[in-house]
């Protein structure tokens, strides 16, 4: 949240430096406030799981959010009830209509395929463009962030050697960036995935930029300079014991699978898992969600021409050489 400081206070040039958003007096009693609205499109088999997973994480924030579901209607799901899919999920062309501060897509079991051999790529696509012009905030998570990232920076994923599974720390890139602000040196966040996206892709990209990595991960949060397109590739949506049910389901299964890295005590997986990631989860949405409230508009239809604005700001951060400049 903003805080609110006496018109031309000294500090409120210092703040901004630290990407933090200081209202002056005026501005804070002239504010018109509504709930934000946000959209889940949720591509995982286990509706109801990840739902709670992200509703968990919203509602830590202290901001009014309306949530919005949507599914694809290029893939039937056989995880989940059609009468929880009828009652609380839209499709796209049901949806597409609306203007949303922001949106989540979701990651799902499908990353060592190719992008167009899965079977609700196109739509996926469609989504991607119109949330462009439709949406001022994307949240791309893990595969749902290989496939923004292929789709709207031509960025390949590599398919890795082993499964990258466990609690991985990552390095912040800046310390004072809007998203991460608040964030520990060093994090943890929970990896599940078999591919990686194309780090010298990433890195030579001037419109992205690398907010955390990691030595065994790669980059893990990307974000470009506008956050129009936010990339979280690993799950900070876990709870305490996501792993330890993937470790167990592959067990029991025969699967090969093995004890995912920096999470049971003594690598014994009898143990209690040790939650070490939840309280930057919590701080990296409450700074999401606090970018949608302090950049969108009370009337939701403004969307676009604010979108044309951070677009234009954007570009001006590129130097005649296309690199990105220092904020």
């Amino acid at each position: 949240m903003p805080i609110n400081i006496p018109d031309g206070l000294p500090a409120k040039q210092i703040l901004q430096q630290e990407r933090i958003y200081a209202l002056e007096e005026d501005v804070a009693k002239n504010q018109q406030i509504r709930p934000l609205n946000v959209c889940l499109l949720n591509l995982m088999p286990t509706k109801i799981e990840t739902e709670t997973q992200i509703l968990r994480l919203i509602s830590k924030s202290p901001l009014q959010v309306s949530v919005d579901f949507m599914r694809v209607s290029s893939h039937e799901a056989t995880h989940v009830s059609a009468g929880h899919l009828v009652k609380f999920y839209d499709t796209f062309e049901t949806l597409r209509g609306n203007y949303y501060d922001g949106l989540i897509i979701t990651g799902a079991p499908v990353e060592q395929m190719p992008f167009e051999d899965v079977d609700y790529w196109d739509e996926l696509c469609q989504i991607m463009d119109w949330a462009k012009t439709n949406v001022l905030s994307t949240m791309f998570l893990c595969w749902g962030a290989f496939a923004g990232l292929y789709h709207l920076h031509g960025i390949r994923k590599r398919l890795l050697g082993n499964k990258l599974f466990g609690v991985f720390p990552q390095r912040l890139c800046d310390e004072f960036n809007f998203l991460t602000n608040g964030f520990d040196e060093v994090h943890n966040m929970p990896h599940s995935r078999h591919a990686a996206p194309d780090a010298n892709q990433v890195d030579a990209d001037p419109t992205l930029q690398v907010l955390s990595r990691g030595f065994e991960t790669g980059p893990a949060l990307i974000a470009t300079h506008d956050f129009r397109e936010v990339y979280v590739l690993g799950h900070f949506e876990y709870g305490r014991d996501t792993l330890a049910q993937e470790y167990w389901r592959d067990f029991h299964a025969g699967l090969p699978i093995q004890l995912p890295v920096n999470y049971f005590p003594d690598d014994n997986p009898e143990k209690q898992p040790i939650f070490t990631w939840r309280a930057h989860a919590n701080l990296l949405y409450r700074n999401w969600l606090n970018y949608l409230y302090q950049t969108s508009d009370y009337v939701r239809e403004n969307i676009p021409q604010i979108i044309d604005e951070l677009r234009e700001d954007a570009a001006s951060l590129l130097n005649e050489d296309g690199a990105p400049s220092k904020f």
